[in-house]
């Protein structure tokens, strides 16, 4: 006999060891089933799981799942991220509980700490994606540090280089102070700041008296200015375009320029250029070739490059200090004209945690606008599909707009660029400079082969570890050495750059694998929008480059998990839900229905507890149904033929699986997950559990022992199939309610397993849709009736009679046949037909050709009842009124993303509907 309780702890744990054990999620590369590879967004290896892991995982599993169950060989292929500044960062954290940093170790010993380290702790994530349910071949499980992955990145880093589409350039980065790296602009992490806009006046050269007043909310970069510009077309500036300004403090003269980049309607219109501290200056710079002045350093502290002509007082100041004494000296100077307060973004590092800032670097970059031409082209012909479609949009936007994509980082945890540097050669002769030859190779062996051939035979190659060691080393050699010292790049690579191969280095490449011939491309990839430029269009790069085709067919961009208040989830609102623990109070199965149920395309998840509660109810009552087939003596027969049903009931019940199986599937198919979880909830919860169970108890009580019979195997035929339309979602409950229909606690036989069979092909010819009509006639007037018990306040406890009037002969053999279940669950007196003219106090309501007349007077007040339907009616109207003022406003409209809009447009028309109905109940009140 089943318990009445259900410890999902327990049940998880049995089944998913078994399952893993057995290596029931193996791909297998042998197969003759067709493939589906679906790679999976490597968690980073410092990570934990949070909602956004657990939405993205349950659709990644629901459709390795399905598939499965559709014949094919599923690869799901597994693996983490070594997420290079976030682990670097826990090392050097744990470094400093003993007193140490990565320095006194050394690079060698660093990196031997932090690989221990993953050992230990790296595998957070993956456990605790299996206590989701999670179903990747983990035996194929990789990670973007290993050896394999390794070959792979330098393999492209050389190659690219050789092509010219990497190389080294000065330019402006995100430059984050405290960890000494350049940073993406995904690990940048805008705050609203409320500061001022200090308006200086910059002296015009030959004009006494005259000036021209420029905004900034960061004054201490006036010391690099060099130049101000306004707008082509602003008459006030255009006799001033090509006069100089004598730039306050450093004495400096620097140009005025016409560029669009100026707005004539903000502020004075005109504006301060610093090409060296801001990412839009830096393209007015280059358009107008102007100095690139970087007055810090990698401190974010004030130093004196060559033709700044900052003050010395100003050297080696910390950057706001040094903002505090130039607002003094402007002020001193006359030169401030007014401060007006200010709300803008500041940008944080979201590892370093200090603000970011732009910064003139060597780095290398590759040449992201070459390699974006063929994947804007691949969407273009349709290879790879955004689903949501709006996604494709965002994503030629990017693409079309892109930048080079700097890669380099200034940490040790990561992909050390395999390049070499050295001393030149020049004019047959090796120079004494340093480092101005570099070498770029797969290999350490293969470099030293290139350097030799380089420099001659004569001379003896030798590498450093350090740069500071190679120019020890190097110190006095002099003109034509017989020595000359190399040194590797100590940068690392981005680790968006390794992720970038992720569809085809984890299988096996650059080695031409059975893995690569089967599984690439990939048929779909699930992620975030958030990084649908920083890794998806990486991938598109990378993957049609090197492999000639795009690595993924369809890419299904999920929306963001917020609270159930619909804001966003951060540790500083404290508003973070976790998952682990909502599966330790509700089960797996609960929360992963919840966030299928609600996983609408275009529309990010309002997400509590109870959500979460609501559908570990939902395991209960599938339980709770199973409990009743047993005690019915329902047990499944594996031979049961569901066309051999003969009673209208059963044939019903089977007719409406067939149905709900169908849109189940197709709702998978097109990647709507919420209508897939609705029709199985529907059909589940309602038809099934609600409906079928209450109409077989009068069959079960009764003496007919053949109907008895057939509703048994049919009862337990039906859950069963149930089960196994749910078990991609809910895969606990389900496998153990099945091997409960078995007879079984638990089964080492994979063939036993619902994981292990087919999506049900029903026969279209079990719908039968006479005993549909009759049958769902019969849910259709229960649904009424209740209807109007609950808008009306109808105590649940209150038997009120039921009059069928107008019906016509079918209507009526209908009610008679069901009087008994239709009274029970509608929690009726009477169930019967009657043309009389319906007694005062009755509401009305409609099925088909008949009314539905329910006399009420003697269970509610009319007149109470009438005032609270007023005031329903009123909120409604209210309700509508505010939807319809945002809805209205162009402002709202502007800003406001395309689901919140489609969310308040379906509020509204769910305030309608309910005004309505509210509406004609007030109506026919007052006429009773």
């Amino acid at each position: 006999m089943l318990d009445k309780t259900f410890e999902s702890k327990d049940v998880e744990k049995k089944h998913y060891e078994l399952w893993e054990k057995s290596g029931a999620f193996t791909a297998d590369v042998n197969s003759n089933k067709a493939p589906y590879c679906i790679p999976m967004p490597p968690p980073n290896v410092t990570g934990s799981l949070h909602m956004g892991h657990a939405l993205n995982t349950t659709i990644q599993d629901i459709l390795s799942r399905f598939e499965r169950m559709q014949g094919r060989d599923v690869l799901w292929q597994p693996g983490t991220d070594h997420a290079g500044i976030a682990t670097q960062m826990v090392v050097e954290r744990l470094l400093g509980e003993e007193k140490k940093t990565r320095h006194d170790l050394g690079r060698e010993k660093f990196l031997e700490r932090v690989w221990q380290w993953k050992e230990e702790s790296g595998n957070t994530i993956t456990g605790q994606l299996r206590r989701l349910g999670a179903t990747p071949d983990w035996s194929r499980e990789r990670f973007t540090m290993d050896d394999g992955l390794n070959k792979a990145v330098n393999k492209v880093f050389v190659q690219l280089f050789k092509e010219n589409l990497i190389y080294k350039d000065k330019r402006l980065v995100n430059w984050d102070p405290k960890l000494h790296t350049a940073i993406s602009d995904l690990e940048v992490e805008p705050r609203e700041t409320k500061g001022n806009m200090w308006h200086f006046k910059d002296p015009i050269k030959g004009m006494a008296d005259t000036f021209i007043v420029i905004a900034t909310t960061r004054p201490e970069t006036m010391l690099g200015d060099t130049a101000v510009a306004v707008h082509p077309d602003d008459d006030r500036y255009k006799d001033l375009v090509g006069k100089m300004v004598v730039l306050p403090i450093t004495g400096r003269e620097i140009p005025i320029v016409a560029d669009s980049y100026a707005d004539p309607e903000k502020g004075s219109g005109a504006v301060k250029i610093t090409p060296a501290h801001d990412f839009n200056d830096f393209e007015v710079g280059k358009r107008h070739k102007l100095p690139m002045i970087s007055i810090m350093d990698k401190d974010a502290k004030i130093a004196d490059p060559d033709g700044a002509q900052v003050p010395a007082a100003y050297i080696g100041m910390d950057r706001f200090d040094a903002r505090k004494k130039v607002l003094e000296e402007i002020e001193a100077l006359g030169l401030l004209e007014k401060i007006e307060s200010h709300m803008y973004q500041v940008p944080y590092g979201d590892r370093g945690g200090v603000i970011i800032e732009p910064l003139l670097t060597d780095q290398w970059y590759v040449d992201a606008k070459t390699l974006a031409q063929p994947a804007i082209k691949a969407v273009d012909e349709g290879k790879t599909k955004f689903v949501p479609t709006n996604w494709t949009k965002t994503y030629y936007e990017w693409m079309n707009n892109i930048q080079p994509w700097c890669i380099s980082r200034q940490i040790w945890w990561g992909h050390q660029i395999p390049a070499w540097y050295g001393p030149s050669v020049e004019n047959g002769k090796v120079s004494s400079s340093f480092a101005t030859k570099y070498f770029v190779s797969e290999s350490e062996d293969a470099m030293l082969e290139e350097a030799r051939n380089y420099y001659g035979s004569g001379v003896e190659v030798v590498i450093e570890d350090t740069r500071e060691k190679a120019f020890l080393h190097a110190d006095g050699i002099g003109d034509n050495p017989k020595r000359v010292v190399l040194f590797r790049d100590e940068d690392v690579l981005d680790t968006w750059f390794s992720s970038a191969l992720w569809p085809f280095s984890t299988l096996g490449w650059p080695e031409n694998t059975a893995e690569v011939k089967r599984y690439y491309p990939a048929e779909t990839l699930v992620t975030g929008f958030d990084i649908l430029f920083f890794w998806v269009a990486r991938m598109m790069m990378m993957g049609i480059h090197f492999m000639g085709e795009v690595p993924f067919k369809t890419v299904y961009i999920h929306a963001l998990v917020r609270d159930e208040k619909g804001q966003k989830m951060s540790k500083s609102k404290g508003n973070v839900i976790d998952p682990l623990k909502l599966i330790d109070e509700y089960g797996a199965d609960a929360l992963r229905f919840t966030l299928t149920s609600m996983a609408a395309q275009g529309r990010d998840v309002k997400l509590g507890p109870k959500n979460v509660e609501s559908n570990r109810n939902f395991s209960t009552k599938l339980r709770s149904a199973a409990r009743f087939c047993e005690m019915n003596g329902c047990k499944l027969k594996l031979d049961f033929k569901p066309e051999g049903a003969k009673i209208a009931l059963n044939k019903w019940i089977i007719s409406e699986l067939v149905v709900a199986s169908g849109k189940v599937a197709e709702a998978l198919r097109a990647f709507r997950f919420n209508e897939a979880a609705k029709h199985l909830s529907d059909f589940a919860w309602d038809m099934f559990c609600d409906l079928y169970i209450e109409f077989t108890k009068p069959v079960f009580f009764g003496s007919d022992e053949s109907a008895k019979q057939e509703t048994r195997d049919t009862a337990a035929w039906v859950l069963d199939q149930l089960l196994l339309l749910l078990n991609p979602i809910m895969p606990y409950v389900t496998e153990e309610l099945h091997m409960q229909l078995l007879g079984k606690e638990v089964s080492p036989d994979r063939a036993d397993w619902l994981q292990s069979k087919s999506w049900p092909k029903y026969d279209l010819k079990l719908v039968d849709q006479a005993s549909r009509e009759e049958l769902n006639w019969v849910v259709a007037l229960i649904s009424e009736i209740r209807s109007v018990r609950s808008v009306m306040n109808v105590p649940a406890a209150a038997q009120i009679r039921m009059l069928l009037q107008g019906a016509n002969g079918t209507s009526k053999q209908r009610l008679k046949t069901y009087s008994d279940i239709i009274k029970r669950l509608a929690r009726l007196s009477e169930a019967e037909a009657d043309d009389t003219p319906a007694p005062k106090g009755s509401l009305q309501t409609v099925i088909d050709e008949a009314s539905i007349v329910l006399p009420l007077a003697d269970v509610v007040d009319i007149k109470l009842e009438s005032a609270r339907l007023q005031k329903e009616i009123e909120k409604a109207n209210a309700n509508i009124e505010r939807i319809n003022k945002m809805l209205n406003n162009p402002a709202f409209l502007a800003k406001a993303p395309e689901e919140v809009v489609v969310e308040q447009t379906e509020s509204r028309a769910e305030a309608e509907n309910l005004k309505a109905k509210l509406a004609q109940a007030l109506k026919q009140l007052e006429a009773a």
